[in-house]
């Protein structure tokens, strides 16, 4: 699974081996990367996905399983959910966490979750019930802590259909809850809130260059989340009018202020929400703004 990479002189380079979520995360982990800094090709036929950074050993894996692979040292770091780490009670170095997911910037809610027209109202209710779910250590270990006897079985997929005619109650993964409403479920309880996290396997973090090559990815991956739904803005300003506009600019510090030749005039620039904007702009033209211009981010570094 390993593959060396060498530069224009034929030495060997040193690598990291990092384990890349295929499945739903796959298209939302890879616009993050590329906003990261980090450019994959990604062909269709093949599990190995191209980088313009050579250091980097990418493949791609089931979610499921990377933290199995980082644990045993096939993957020095991988990218993988909360969820499945404790599923896999999986013995990794947890180096941050990563607030996306496949539609967008929410968690990953795990729900009991069963038929509109279930007698089921409430958790107590699954006493001697079966359930299907993927998540058959850590549903059965979250009912063993409620005192709940209930027959737990792993589903290999399209759980929201097997209740109720297979199970009497399903354990799945939602993000906005249309796919069960679609399915005629309605939610319980949630059990797990979960969220991606870059993880790495304890002996590479002895490795100095290894250390310091995923201290940088898990930098540049968090100021890549931190950029989202942020806009950069500029614009010029008369002088007398600064006051007024702090009042009026959100910004994450006070605004970037910058004199300029005319000494009546400032420049000013901050980052702010990009649900903002559209009601922002107007009022600094308003207040006497010129020169106003948005532009997008690809990196917030606190």
């Amino acid at each position: 699974m390993k593959k060396q990479f060498t530069n224009n002189n034929g030495s060997e380079d040193r690598y990291l081996n990092i384990g890349l979520p295929s499945g739903s995360l796959e298209e939302a982990t890879f616009r993050l990367l590329e906003k990261a800094g980090y450019s994959f090709t990604v062909n269709s036929r093949s599990y190995f996905p191209a980088s313009d950074d050579s250091q980097l050993n990418a493949i791609l894996m089931r979610a499921q399983e990377i933290a199995g692979y980082v644990e045993r040292g096939v993957f020095d770091a991988g990218i993988t959910g909360k969820d499945w780490v404790m599923e896999n009670s999986a013995n990794v170095v947890e180096i941050t966490e990563l607030n996306y997911s496949k539609r967008s910037m929410k968690p990953v809610r795990w729900v009991v979750a069963v038929p509109k027209e279930s007698p089921i109202n409430k958790l107590e209710d699954l006493r001697g019930k079966r359930i299907a779910t993927e998540m058959v250590k850590f549903t059965k270990e979250y009912l063993n802590e409620k005192n709940i006897e209930a027959e737990v079985e792993f589903s290999w997929g399209a759980t929201e259909v097997k209740a109720p005619v297979l199970y009497d109650a399903i354990v799945d993964a939602t993000e906005t809850g249309s796919s069960l409403k679609a399915n005629n479920l309605r939610i319980v309880e949630t059990i797990l809130v979960s969220t991606p996290r870059l993880i790495a396997n304890a002996e590479s973090l002895n490795d100095l260059w290894k250390k310091e090559k995923i201290d940088r990815l898990s930098m540049l991956l968090q100021g890549a989340i931190h950029a989202v739904g942020r806009v950069g803005l500029k614009f010029n300003l008369p002088k007398k009018k600064i006051d007024n506009v702090r009042r009026v600019v959100p910004a994450m510090k006070d605004p970037t202020v910058s004199y300029l030749l005319d000494e009546n005039w400032v420049a000013l620039e901050t980052i702010i929400s990009d649900r903002k904007i559209r009601d922002l702009i107007p009022e600094l033209k308003k207040l006497g703004a010129r020169d106003i211009i948005e532009y997008p981010l690809n990196k917030v570094i606190p």
